[in-house]
């Protein structure tokens, strides 16, 4: 994780429209800084997992600009998970550690302790297949935090857990921000968004910012 007290996320007049038709959203300015966790909040079709794809640079918006400054990583944690089946938990969370030169060891307690932080050291040597969805769901997390992102994009986070592991990992994304990373997370889930320092709505009217918790 490279972010520095430098890094930032500026959106400027960001729109975004699939052609033909109206914009899904508009008018988006903000600064996203280190240490924040963004709520983005909207009913479906809002356009909250285009948003996070536009964050991301997968595609360009068609009005306005995003400029991603001093961000080097980003993670993304997908609302459906994706794994190889037949590797275990603890595979999944080992390679992106392994891939920074961390020696196999060393990655394996890493690993160990991320999984732990999410409620999954026990079903460290389940495979993929193996895990429910919610299961999964905090295994993608726990991957996309052993890649020490910058700038973190999860798309409905607790959707598929129960409230105590929905704390959980509330608990965790706010813990990534302190350390630096700028967290963004898209949701319905009214107990994530009062977690998240900031807050973001999405609809095809002027959008309303502010901090979350107002």
């Amino acid at each position: 994780m490279s972010t520095g007290s430098c890094a930032r996320l500026e959106l400027r007049g960001v729109a975004h429209a699939f052609t033909p038709g109206a914009p899904i959203f508009q008018g988006l300015t903000e600064t996203m800084s280190p240490g924040e966790v963004w709520a983005v909040t909207g009913p479906s079709g809002a356009g909250k997992s285009t948003l996070l794809s536009l964050l991301a640079g997968w595609e360009s918006p068609t009005a306005g600009d995003i400029e991603r400054i001093g961000i080097d990583t980003v993670g993304w944690v997908f609302q459906n998970p994706h794994g190889q089946a037949h590797r275990t938990a603890l595979d999944h969370v080992v390679y992106p550690i392994i891939a920074r030169g961390t020696a196999r060891p060393e990655a394996s307690r890493r690993a160990e302790h991320i999984l732990d932080e999410l409620g999954l050291r026990a079903l460290a040597e389940r495979t993929f297949a193996q895990l429910s969805g919610g299961e999964a769901q905090r295994l993608m997390l726990c991957r996309a935090i052993a890649t020490e992102p910058d700038l973190l994009l999860v798309d409905e986070p607790t959707a598929q857990l129960d409230r105590t592991n929905a704390a959980t990992v509330n608990s965790v994304l706010r813990s990534l921000a302190r350390i630096g990373a700028i967290v963004v997370v898209a949701t319905h889930d009214h107990d994530t968004v009062a977690s998240c320092s900031h807050r973001l709505t999405l609809d095809r009217a002027p959008v309303a910012t502010g901090d979350a918790r107002s």
